[in-house]
């Protein structure tokens, strides 16, 4: 028998073991392949994303191979672990280091082959119903399937690269022990629990200290400050689960009334064990979920603001310029020829819009004649105002601002013109997108506004008086074309003026909201591809640490089994052990994303006033159905291979 028939014999004998590791191989071959067959689809660059799609798609590729290295490192050194025993008898057969080290680089390139190859089969097989769901999410009018050397060559390179580097590097770093440990295997292992109380509380100052931030930012404007939680989180997540835990079991088994239990005896001495050797795999894995987490909390915000939008931007088109605009009856032509040749129903409304001071707050505010915004409600089918001389009402700007105005009374003077002013109500419905009007916009009788003779005495203030049209169109969503030439003029004036003041300002809703709808199917592409990686991970982790020591704990159950341990109390006692390594780091990651949630929630209510609440909680539940239905599957296996 040649060495590569022992090593090929050998990856077929530990099957069972190399099992999961060729599983989580293929799975992440599959989808590096699947998106390799996107980024080089000729179609893609013709769609609505262009060239950021291709963009986003390497991006994510390159996030694939850097967690796929390290994922792949991990498993297999657990996996080298798993066989220390079945390795110290090859060393004291008179092998050398240097022939075992090519024993697994043999072993590793043989799984990574077989791997490779199932995983391009089984990516290529699923790439046409890949490539319909993408079509429906970046709005394409086909995307067909294809033949291309390049994901091929790419998937192929890329991978084998990778099983030679995590081969190399798994037998440097794997670390030395001697012969007689590795024959004993577990004797090594020592049980007792060293910890520095010190550190116990490092990690749980510093993860509050994170959550703190967390609150001051979306409180304030001092986001700067969100740099700082990641590493205070990540710091403290690492001494919580090294010294903190280690310090609470060790508190409880000190106190005998609860720690002198049948299961209790057991379980707590059994997971001061696990602490204490598993630290790194509770870290790794309290991170790698967090970020799965935060990837899904990206789609659920970009699905927030997308289904919200329309909601926040009523108006279609809108055009404000200044008074003495000399573009603005050309421009006004243009976009309404523009929506008549595409055969588009539009209401047109114009406005007159006033600067003044207000003496309640000395500061400037935006006044609107109510007539003019009439004839805009009416085009809403919304509820007319009526107002009296020296009445006012309030103009929201958000949902928030409908809040915070339904029972404000305000009584006020417009000083340049010195006109009194009464506001003790708000519109009930937002009829102005938030970038177009300020956050101090009020409508006053045309009595009122007919008095507004004198400008505000400001001179700083940059259009004292401005027109604003707006277009009511009921399908906004396909005037995306609309005013184009108006945009590349925007452009042109900008770059030849550098940045000066321009006269008018254009807004296209349908344009806006075809960009954020493509840039929200580019974090969905990105982030289910992140989300499934990471998420796999998460529990592959714990998985190969149990399959790793999974003949060392069948050793110990037999012999509990032999002192009477019965079928019940073995459930019992399964339970308690895997219970804290499956559900410790999920829980602590489901603590770090719930406040970076909060801190997301107060900058988004400040920047595009959305809620991700529901959306959180909904991928939240999900995420946490996906983990029971694993912890089950993996607590079936476990029973069956300790009862056999």
């Amino acid at each position: 028998m040649t060495f590569r028939q022992f090593a090929y014999r050998n990856v077929v004998r530990n099957s069972r073991i190399y099992g999961a590791f060729f599983m989580a191989s293929f799975f992440s071959v599959a989808v590096f392949f699947i998106y390799s067959m996107l980024m080089f689809h000729p179609d893609i660059e013709r769609g609505i994303l262009g060239e950021v799609s291709l963009i986003g798609m390497v991006g994510a590729e390159v996030v694939l191979v850097l967690f796929t290295l390290f994922f792949l490192y991990y498993s297999m050194s657990a996996f080298l672990e798993a066989r220390s025993h079945e390795f110290a008898i090859l060393l004291h057969l008179g092998m050398e280091r240097r022939q075992m080290n090519k024993l697994v680089f043999l072993e590793t390139m043989i799984i990574g082959s077989a791997s490779i190859i199932v995983g391009i089969i089984f990516g290529f097989s699923f790439s046409k119903f890949f490539f319909m769901i993408v079509r429906e999410i970046l709005h394409l009018d086909k995307l067909p399937l294809y033949v291309s050397w390049q994901p091929f060559l790419l998937t192929i390179g890329v991978f084998t690269s990778a099983f030679v580097v995590i081969s190399f590097i798994s037998v440097y770093f794997t670390r030395e022990r001697k012969l007689r440990d590795l024959i004993k295997e577990s004797a090594y292992l020592n049980s007792d629990s060293t910890y520095s109380k010190k550190r116990a509380v490092y990690g749980i100052a510093l993860i509050l200290s994170a959550y703190v931030l967390a609150f001051v930012v979306s409180n304030t404007s001092l986001i700067g400050l969100s740099l700082l939680i990641p590493f205070s989180a990540a710091f403290g997540t690492y001494y919580f689960f090294s010294d903190t835990v280690p310090c609470f079991i060790d508190k409880a088994r000190g106190k005998r009334e609860y720690h002198w239990q049948r299961y209790r005896l057991l379980s707590l001495a059994e997971q001061t064990h696990i602490m204490k050797d598993n630290v790194k795999m509770f870290f790794v894995v309290t991170m790698v979920s967090t970020m799965a987490f935060l990837s899904v909390g990206v789609l659920a915000t970009m699905s927030s603001y997308t289904t919200q939008y329309d909601r926040l931007n009523p108006l279609g088109l809108v055009y404000k310029g200044d008074v003495d605009n000399p573009y603005e009856r050309n421009h006004i032509n243009s976009l309404r020829i523009q929506l008549e040749e595409k055969g588009l129903s539009y209401h047109l409304s114009r406005f007159v819009v006033v600067k003044q001071t207000s003496s309640f707050t000395n500061n400037e505010v935006e006044v609107f004649r109510e007539s003019d915004m009439n004839v805009l409600l009416s085009s809403f089918s919304y509820p007319l105002l009526d107002l009296s001389s020296g009445q006012a009402v309030f103009i929201p700007y958000s949902e928030e601002s409908l809040k915070k105005l339904k029972n404000k009374v305000v009584h006020t003077v417009l000083e340049e013109n010195a006109i009194p002013l009464t506001i003790d109500s708000v519109y009930p419905k937002i009829v102005f997108p938030g970038s177009i009007v300020s956050v101090n916009s009020i409508v006053i009788s045309d009595e009122d506004f007919a008095r507004l003779i004198k400008p505000i005495a400001d001179q700083d203030v940059l259009q004292p008086t401005y027109h604003l049209f707006t277009f009511y169109i009921p399908q906004w969503i396909e005037s995306k074309d609309i005013g184009q030439d108006i945009d590349e003029l925007t452009a042109s004036q900008f770059i030849e003026k550098k940045g000066k003041f321009s006269p008018y300002y254009f807004e296209n809703a349908g344009l806006n909201y075809s960009y954020i709808l493509a840039t929200y199917s580019l974090f969905t592409l990105v982030g289910v591809l992140v989300a499934s990686v990471f998420l796999l991970a998460a529990g592959s982790f714990v998985y190969f640490k149990l399959h790793a020591s999974l003949e060392r704990e069948k050793r110990k159950f037999d012999v509990l089994k032999r002192m009477g341990l019965t079928d019940t109390e073995l459930k019992k006692l399964v339970n308690r052990h895997l219970f804290p390594q499956f559900f410790l780091p999920w829980g602590v990651a489901m603590m770090h994303s719930a406040f970076a949630f909060i801190m997301v929630q107060g900058i988004l209510k400040d920047i595009a006033n959305i809620s991700i609440v529901k959306e959180v909680f909904f991928a939240f539940g999900f995420f946490v159905l996906i983990q029971v239905i694993y912890f089950y599957l993996i607590r079936w296996r476990y029973i069956s291979h300790i009862r056999s």
